[in-house]
């Protein structure tokens, strides 16, 4: 199975990013092989379609579970379409999720933050 974790960094002890379309960069597991991939996100810094672009990457990628701490709309709806779990991380390190996730200690997702949320303010959303 194809785990991946949105994440801060680029090593299995960085934290896991709270976004999905704008984490930094993507830490993926295959539990089978033990194999791992960590993809820099290209899309993090683009002005726009950031989720559609990040789930795209996940689908090309074969992954099957995502842990994350946030995803928008236009992700979720990329995601679903192509049947990928998604679960909600805690602020720790990328391992410490996969191992989580494996005891079966994380939430699954089903709602989704407002679009730009992971932008910020003045950065594409409104200030509260």
């Amino acid at each position: 199975m194809k785990i991946c974790v949105s994440s801060t960094g680029d090593s299995v002890e960085s934290m896991m990013d709270p976004r999905f379309g704008r984490a930094a960069y993507f830490y993926i597991t295959n539990t089978d092989t033990m194999e791992s991939e960590v993809i820099e996100n290209t899309a993090a810094a683009s002005g726009g379609g950031a989720g559609i672009t990040s789930g795209q990457l996940m689908v090309d990628k074969g992954v099957e579970v995502l842990i994350t701490g946030n995803t928008g709309p236009n992700a979720m709806s990329v995601l679903k379409a192509a049947n990928i779990e998604i679960y909600r991380g805690a602020a720790i390190p990328v391992k410490e999720n996969v191992v989580k996730f494996k005891k079966g200690l994380l939430e699954k997702i089903s709602t989704t933050v407002p679009s730009h949320f992971g932008m910020g303010p003045g950065r594409g959303q409104e200030s509260k």
